[in-house]
């Protein structure tokens, strides 16, 4: 039999006796100690005996760091799918991905019955198997928007809400042994899970080729389900039998279970401390060792690499997959893919891209930037995926998606160094028990990388200023592959271009940035009667630039239709301790125009950013314009309640700017408005009719725009954007881009 190259990994299978309710636990935390990669508990949920084993996987799950959980196999005739499906993704986000669903169709009928199950004949019990398996994926997967219906003999739900979307692709492994099982295995899981005890001479080696068959028959390839194996034994000084001697004889036994019939997860059934840590410490390391030197000498292509018919008939012309960087390939993802629905597309926008990297490391990125310089295709770079133009995705192309890059690691003094691929709500969160924010936007799920290097016109911004005010430092993979630091000291015209071009001079892979102490803000939400469109932006306006520098207030304008009124609804913060201050600066917000609703509360800053996760599914590809003005006077705001009025647009925004961004000269970062007051945008169905309307109305009155608010890619949008500061812009673009690699989201033409 082959060696499908699986990553090896090795775990404990631990009794859930309840006698001593702790000791599972505890043997639990033995094993994570001895470096096993898994611990599972056999799931009888008849046997009053034994603890709950779902409960029992939360607790331990709760009381561990490392270690992947898993029943060994759940008793799916006693466990309702689409319930199973929700309690493994909420345990695995709890966990931080560290769930696996070992999954049983039944076997002790009458004591199933007992309890309340249906008894099944075995072929049924096959058949209900699959219809699970299909409602615990579509309840899983939120890339699909429609309600999840599934009409099983056995298993049904009709419009169910999809998600929660776990933490990571839980694997769904099947203990099987009988020919209609095995297949079941090979079309819907990742793993297979037998027990050696209960598999005669050869019939091992027969079931793992019934699985490669109905596998290659499914369009998969046979790699791409795990064969785990159930082993018991005893390490002692002498041997006694198979699996009965000291660790050496194991290592040399389980390798060549490994080697010759493909085994690539061994899970130990004891409840000795001792021999746990021992198949742990001892056998498992010797099992790598000489796998891998096996696996080097024969030139063993990893199971990531190989595909089936099915994902081979989806590769995209251009990219040469068997050139990805071996760093890169194991977590590399394709259409195919079963992850491909939840990397493929940004928050706003669809994308197909022929594949996904995913770099570890600022290394992995040099290689997977030198990697996709080698194709002529789109190259897109993501952190979070909010961009508004989308083009850190893309078709056909590669996408570098920075998500593992997620680090925020203090350095004292109030500096922190932020991955790229961080999102704004992990980093508020990380930092609100140190007494620290950083001004970022209105949206949780928006990635560091992106907002760090563009501007970053956020809730705390007329105290702290923009994001980038606060950025000191970057470590940047430039377009021939160097690693560089830029700041003042250190490659300064980089370090001035990244602030507020920063995608197009490389890709920025962390930034340190100065936060600022703070406590408690007040949050409110106005809903403001907005008949008098262009008064109450007038007097919001005015409002805002009386206000103190701890007041930032946001205005989201509805229009009016469908017969009813036009509303304003404020979104504002006040990021200060005088907390009658924040009231009276409230009331006269409030002013602006009848009051319809009001609420405000004290929290700290991470409460007012709404959180995302990154599966994002794509949206109605909107169009954007935005502009900046100075004040909101009778033409500013008569021109946007004009735009309203047209139907144009069915989102329209107004963020307040100004404050700690004025402190800056506007040569003092690339991006170069420092003064004015207001940030305008308003996002349509059609790029056409939003840029006639807007070129109309809005053009005249507008200083600038806001490149991360805007879709419009005519040349002359760089000039709004960058003003003056553009001739300069494009000398850094030669210097560190002249090949214009970086030319996917409004490319700033290299000078000369």
């Amino acid at each position: 039999m082959p060696d499908y190259g699986q990553e090896l990994s090795f775990g404990s299978f631990i009794t859930p006796a309840n006698a001593d309710p702790h000791r599972p636990v505890r043997l639990a935390r033995v094993s994570e100690a001895a470096g096993l990669d898994l611990v599972t508990f056999q799931d009888h949920p008849y046997q009053p005996g034994f603890l709950d084993t779902w409960t029992l996987l939360t607790w331990v799950a709760s009381a561990t760091e490392r270690i992947t959980v898993s029943g060994n196999v759940l008793n799916l005739p006693l466990r309702q799918p689409a319930v199973l499906a929700r309690s493994a993704a909420s345990l695995d986000l709890l966990s931080g991905g560290r769930v696996a669903l070992g999954l049983g169709a039944g076997g002790f009928w009458d004591a199933i019955a007992a309890m309340g199950g249906t008894k099944l004949t075995p072929g049924e019990g096959v058949d209900a198997l699959s219809e699970a398996i299909d409602i615990i994926r579509g309840i899983w997967d939120v890339s699909e928007r429609g309600p999840l219906r599934v009409d099983g003999a056995h298993h049904r739900v009709a419009g169910a809400k999809r998600g929660p979307a776990p933490a990571h692709d839980i694997p769904i492994w099947i203990g099987a042994y009988k020919p209609r099982m095995l297949r079941l295995t090979a079309r819907k899981a990742d793993g297979w899970l037998p027990s050696l005890a209960y598999l005669d001479d050869g019939e091992l080696r027969r079931a793992s080729r019934t699985i490669d068959a109905a596998a290659e028959d499914a369009g998969r390839h046979p790699a791409e389900i795990r064969r785990l194996l159930n082993v018991a034994g005893a390490i002692q000084p002498m041997s006694s039998g198979r699996l009965q001697g000291p660790a050496a004889q194991w290592a040399d036994e389980l390798s060549e279970l490994a080697l010759a019939d493909g085994i690539s997860t061994f899970v130990l059934a004891s409840d000795d401390d001792a021999t746990l840590q021992a198949f742990g410490e001892e056998v498992a390391p010797a099992v790598r060792e000489a796998v891998g030197r096996e696996r080097a000498g024969r030139g063993t292509v990893p199971a990531a690499a190989r595909r089936g018919s099915a994902a081979l008939a989806l590769r995209r012309d251009g990219i040469d997959y068997a050139r990805i960087p071996a760093a890169l390939a194991a977590s590399a993802v394709e259409p195919g893919d079963r992850s491909y629905d939840a990397v493929r597309h940004n928050y706003l926008r669809s994308g197909a891209p022929g594949l996904v990297l995913l770099p570890r490391t600022a290394d992995e990125v040099v290689e997977g930037l030198a990697y996709a310089r080698t194709l002529d295709v789109p190259l897109g770079v993501r952190s979070g995926g909010h961009g508004i133009s989308g083009r850190s995705t893309n078709d056909g192309g590669v996408v570098l998606d920075l998500r593992a890059l997620d680090a925020v690691t203090p350095l004292g003094g109030g500096r922190v160094r932020l991955g790229a691929g961080a999102t704004w709500g992990h980093v508020a969160r990380s930092l609100q028990p140190l007494g620290l924010a950083i001004s970022s936007g209105d949206y949780g799920g928006v990635g560091v990388g992106g907002l760090a290097t563009t501007g970053g016109v956020g809730f705390l911004g007329r105290r702290f200023g923009l994001t980038i005010d606060r950025v000191v430092g970057a470590d940047v993979v430039t377009a021939d592959g160097r690693l560089l630091r830029a700041s003042a000291e250190e490659n300064p015209d980089l370090f001035w271009g990244l602030r507020g071009a920063g995608g197009n001079l490389g890709i920025v892979t962390s930034v340190d940035v100065e936060a600022m102490p703070l406590g408690e803000v007040v949050f409110s939400q106005m809903a403001i009667d907005a008949r008098d469109t262009a008064g109450v932006l007038q007097r919001w306006g005015g409002a805002v630039e009386a206000a103190p520098r701890e007041l930032t207030s946001f205005l989201v304008l509805s229009p009016a239709r469908r017969g009813q009124p036009s509303v304003a609804q404020l979104m504002t913060v006040y990021a200060g301790d005088d907390t009658e201050a924040a009231v009276r600066e409230l009331e006269r917000l409030a002013d602006a125009g009848p009051l319809l609703d009001h609420k405000a509360y004290l929290l700290p800053y991470p409460g007012i950013l709404q959180d995302a996760g990154r599966h994002h599914s794509g949206g109605g590809d909107p169009s954007v314009r935005s502009g900046l003005v100075t004040h909101l006077g009778p033409d500013e705001a008569g021109a946007f309640a004009d735009l309203a009025g047209t139907g144009a647009a069915y989102f329209l925004q107004i963020r307040a700017t100004g404050g700690a961004a004025h402190d800056l000269a506007a040569d003092a970062t690339a991006y170069p408005h420092r003064h004015q007051n207001f940030l305008l945008s308003a996002m349509g169905a059609s790029q056409h009719a939003l840029d006639a309307v807007w070129d109309e109305r809005m053009a005249p009155h507008v200083d600038g725009l806001y490149l991360s608010f805007d879709t419009d890619t005519r040349i002359e949008r760089l000039v709004d954007a960058f003003g003056a500061n553009l001739p300069r812009l494009r000398e850094v673009k030669r210097a560190y881009d002249p090949e214009n690699v970086f030319r996917a989201n409004f490319p700033i033409p290299p000078a000369g």
